[in-house]
């Protein structure tokens, strides 16, 4: 696991859980209760914890803080390039589909075959690889850009969006969680997100594993939301029950 995946993995428990301790940490990633100290005294310089006597507390304050891009591309990159590639799949020459700014639709726009197709989308990042593809039309949307995640949101974001209706949207998000839906990290993109979702006929939620069972910071919908949900590996059957009991017309598709 790489240094940058473990600090991703660390904030997650402390999101979770609040509180951390050195000795567990080292027995879940296999590593030295040194190295841990280390991830941990450069995640509280970060701002992300205060350390205490053994272990950390999670600081309240980033909760809606997103993650840099540059650290979101090479976290569980296997499992994004995966769901990149069942994605890329239902897309159809001549759709017009919505992007997002995740890291995997990213992922999923370098593979994109360079056929005519219409796409929208408010990454900087997106926009700059399909590019590369003289047959697809990209549309950015402009708006407030954040740094860190190269993506474009806020009121004039939303504007764009409004004038526009497409077949399909790909959209990633920090957590499902079944009672309160798919959530992120960020307020911001979260309504971006979520008027994403508002202006396409159909829509395909990309969610690593890591990401089922996960409630977030900011609400983006509701499970109902959804038509497919793509999957790097087949959900517990308990869980799949669970969500087909809330929404009996989406499609789990997994490897």
């Amino acid at each position: 696991m790489l240094v940058v995946e473990r600090h991703q993995r660390i904030i997650e428990q402390l999101e979770e859980k609040r509180i951390v301790r050195v000795s567990e940490l080292s027995k879940k990633f296999s590593v030295t209760e040194e190295t841990i100290r280390r991830d941990l005294e450069k995640l509280e310089k970060e701002g992300y914890l205060t350390r205490s006597h053994g272990g950390a507390v999670f600081n309240e304050m980033v909760k809606n803080q997103e993650i840099p891009f540059a650290e979101r591309e090479i976290t569980n990159i296997s499992k994004k390039k995966l769901i990149a590639q069942m994605s890329v799949r239902h897309v159809d020459e001549s759709d017009t589909i919505l992007l997002d700014a995740s890291s995997t639709a990213w992922y999923m726009a370098k593979i994109l075959p360079n056929m005519p197709l219409t796409v929208v989308t408010n990454s900087i990042k997106v926009a700059a690889t399909l590019s590369e593809k003289d047959q697809i039309t990209v549309i950015c949307t402009g708006g407030t850009l954040l740094n860190k995640s190269l993506s474009f949101v806020g009121s004039l974001t939303i504007q764009a969006l409004d004038q526009y209706f497409v077949n399909k949207a790909f959209i990633s998000c920090k957590g499902l969680d079944l009672e309160q839906g798919f959530t992120e990290s960020n307020e911001q993109q979260a309504l971006v997100k979520r008027k994403m979702l508002e202006r396409s006929r159909q829509t395909f939620l990309m969610l690593d594993d890591s990401k089922i069972d996960v409630q977030a910071f900011a609400k983006v919908a509701h499970l109902q939301a959804a038509d497919y949900l793509l999957i790097n590996q087949p959900l517990d059957k308990h869980l799949y029950e669970k969500i087909h009991e809330q929404h009996e017309q989406i499609k789990v598709i997994s490897k």
